[in-house]
């Protein structure tokens, strides 16, 4: 079969479209977050330092293969000429309008947290404390690296500038720059602090599981392994939003600009969660979890539990294909590579049949009624999720290379073409 002339034939007339991520990226980074995650297992490392040296350990290695192997920083989408060598003074006022942009925006994001109960509160306060010791340092650091990295761009004018221009009264402001600026950097402002508040108790509760109770019970080792997924993905979206920087090619090309997005995405974190404890959403009461349901089949209790820990494991991928460029919300690039050959959503498809697999809301621990109630709101979850993929459809779709992967994925991708057979659809 891999040698059929037919398929080869049929492959090079369709070409897979390149991706703006390598593999060995992602595999860089899994590397280092499995080599530390072994040392703090085997030395009982569980605190929250341990779980952001985690999020280096995953961060570096993928830094160093994008630098040295795929060498991004030379890509024309930089927008970086790094031969450029203009006098200081040629690019100084520019600098420091940008720099004045962009500490405003950060005293705005600071207000917010400020502002925000929530954000002092729980898992929350960790990632204020994390972003009180940085900001000192960030504000520092920003200085020589804005004046270095101006001193390269091809058009040093970003939002940055754009915004600090208009608080200067200067002339030449373009006020779509200021709010594609606020977007990014708003997007960047919610998650990052979501990410950080969730990296200590995920990573404590991989390292201090009972490794003697795994070995003898199937679920114990499921939920583990489950637990462990999320680690993954947790580190690799940690260092997505951290790593936005133009020199790795890893910057926001844009932020989704439609208010039916934001509003899809919003509503499935905190504090806005729908489908949280109590939420409108809410498909918990009346039901119980797969281990009620099965506990007296042990081959189907082993059997689901393996089912939901390769649904977890394809929702990692299709973070860990990001490399350090994940981020709701965003265009960063476009993946065409890892799960992203077989479904355009692998992540949102692997999540929801977890969910779904996982509470099999159609059974009831109370009333019928309870039960269709539970199999209505999963459904209702599903549809934002839904949503939410086609409003990134609607944002990436501007880009000709996404236009181009969603036509391949069409004529190509099993899940499309799944779902295009069921529906009675004709392929693109």
């Amino acid at each position: 079969m891999l040698h059929d002339p037919a398929l080869a034939h049929a492959a090079k007339a369709d070409p897979h479209p390149a991706s703006a991520v390598s593999t060995g990226v992602g595999l860089a980074g899994l590397a280092g977050l499995l080599v530390w995650c072994a040392v703090a297992k085997w030395f009982g490392m569980a605190g929250p330092l341990a779980a952001l040296t985690n999020i280096f350990a995953c961060g570096v290695p993928m830094v160093l293969w994008s630098v040295f192997v795929d060498k991004v920083h030379r890509r024309p989408s930089t927008g970086i000429d790094w031969s450029r060598k203009p006098r200081l003074k040629e690019t100084l006022d520019t600098s420091l309008t940008k720099l004045a942009g962009l500490w405003a925006t950060w005293a705005l994001i600071a207000l917010i947290y400020a502002t925000g109960r929530f954000y002092w509160r729980g898992n929350f306060l960790f990632s204020m404390q994390v972003f009180t010791v940085v900001a000192p340092v960030l504000f520092g650091a920003s200085i020589p690296y804005v004046i270095w990295l101006d001193r390269k761009l091809i058009e040093p004018r970003d939002g940055a500038w754009h915004l600090g221009a208009w608080m200067m009264s200067l002339e030449g402001v373009d006020r779509e720059m200021i709010y594609a600026h606020l977007r990014a950097w708003g997007v960047k402002a919610f998650f990052l602090a979501f990410m950080l508040a969730i990296v200590p108790p995920g990573f404590a509760d991989f390292v201090r599981a009972d490794t003697h109770l795994l070995l003898s019970n199937p679920v114990a080792l499921a939920n583990w392994l489950i637990t462990f997924m999320f680690v993954i993905d947790v580190a690799f979206a940690t260092v997505g939003y951290v790593l936005t920087m133009r020199a790795l090619d890893s910057h926001i090309r844009s932020a989704n600009p439609y208010a039916a997005a934001w509003l899809a995405a919003l509503i499935c974190y905190p504090p806005f969660v729908l489908m949280g404890d109590g939420g409108p959403l809410d498909y918990h009461p009346g039901t119980a979890d797969w281990t009620h349901w099965l506990a007296d089949e042990p081959v189907l209790l082993a059997l689901f539990g393996a089912t939901l820990v390769a649904l977890t494991a394809i929702y990692a991928w299709a973070t860990v294909a990001f490399g350090f460029r994940f981020s709701n919300l965003t265009h960063r690039g476009i993946l065409t590579h890892g799960p992203y050959r077989f479904s355009r959503h692998p992540a949102y498809l692997s999540k929801n049949l977890f969910w779904w697999l996982s509470t099999l809301p159609w059974f009831t621990t109370g009333s019928v009624i309870d039960a269709a109630r539970a199999t209505i709101l999963m459904g209702m979850v599903s549809g934002v999720y839904y949503w939410r993929a086609k409003t990134e459809e609607r944002h990436l779709g501007a880009d000709p290379d996404y236009a181009a992967y969603w036509h391949w994925m069409e004529r190509n991708g099993p899940v499309p073409r799944f779902f295009a057979f069921v529906l009675g659809r004709e392929r693109a």
